[in-house]
């Protein structure tokens, strides 16, 4: 009999993923599937593994063990460079350059990677992103160092999105900004990645985030999954683990093991 509503295709999977640093075991057999389309948050303390993960799905750092999939095939060092040109990513601290002017930061890579333009036609693309994360145009001949922190995420944003990628990932987005910059920011994170039909691989510690953006949450805890499931489902957990976290509880299991 078939599936009247089968699951959606993996666009990321992970399996059995193990990665030390020396003696220090930072991911330990880490499992997890992204479906396409699909916002999936990582969440988990500090030092937990969800940078070293996204640093392995992303392809800086390489796996000592197990599998990473992108729409059902396998990421390696060959094949690296054609998977990167379908991403798009969020720096944690915004990652501009500050030689250059903000509309080519946002072209950056429709000047020097595999979705190279003409100067006229990617400095075009670069107003009408920066537009669609509510910058006017006048911003595009500014530098980074001329905008407020808020202003600078957006930038971030844009050049993310500037490529219309399939896989966005997304490290901290919020940090540094107010609770007003940082609602703003989730908001457009929420409908851009709508808008595209774009998959999100999101790391943060920051529950309001979590709460806007993601569709499911993955915890991450001593270097496996410790809990995963739709967003909706994240306040009834009875893991002990993840409502320590979530509710921001010094007292807990996690305490007890620091």
């Amino acid at each position: 009999m078939t599936d009247a509503n089968p699951p959606a295709p993996s666009r990321i999977a992970l399996k059995g993923v193990r990665k030390s640093f020396g003696p220090k075991h930072v991911l330990r057999g880490v499992d997890l599937d992204v479906a396409k389309g699909e916002s999936m948050v990582i969440i988990g303390g500090s030092g937990t593994g969800k940078s070293v993960t996204l640093k392995c799905v992303l392809g800086i750092i390489e796996p000592d063990a197990g599998e990473i999939l992108i729409n059902g095939a396998r990421a390696t060092a060959r094949n690296r460079e054609a998977l990167l040109s379908r991403f798009g990513m969020l720096f944690q601290g915004g990652a501009l350059f500050d030689s250059m002017l903000v509309w080519e930061n946002v072209a950056f890579r429709m000047r020097h990677g595999a979705h190279r333009r003409p100067r006229a036609e990617a400095r075009e693309i670069a107003i009408e992103k920066l537009r669609r994360v509510g910058l006017t145009p006048e911003t595009a001949d500014l530098f980074p160092a001329e905008l407020s922190g808020g202003m600078q995420k957006r930038v971030g944003l844009a050049r993310a999105i500037a490529t219309d990628p399939e896989i966005i990932f997304f490290d901290e987005p919020t940090t540094g900004l107010d609770p007003i910059m940082a609602g703003v920011i989730n908001e457009l994170i929420r409908e851009l990645v709508t808008e595209i039909g774009a998959t999100a691989m999101t790391i943060t510690h920051d529950m309001t985030s979590v709460r806007a953006i993601a569709d499911r949450v993955a915890m991450i805890h001593e270097g496996e999954i410790r809990w995963q499931g739709a967003v909706g489902e994240l306040d009834a957990t009875e893991d002990p683990y993840v409502s320590q976290f979530i509710h921001g509880r010094a007292e807990g299991p996690i305490a007890a093991i620091r």
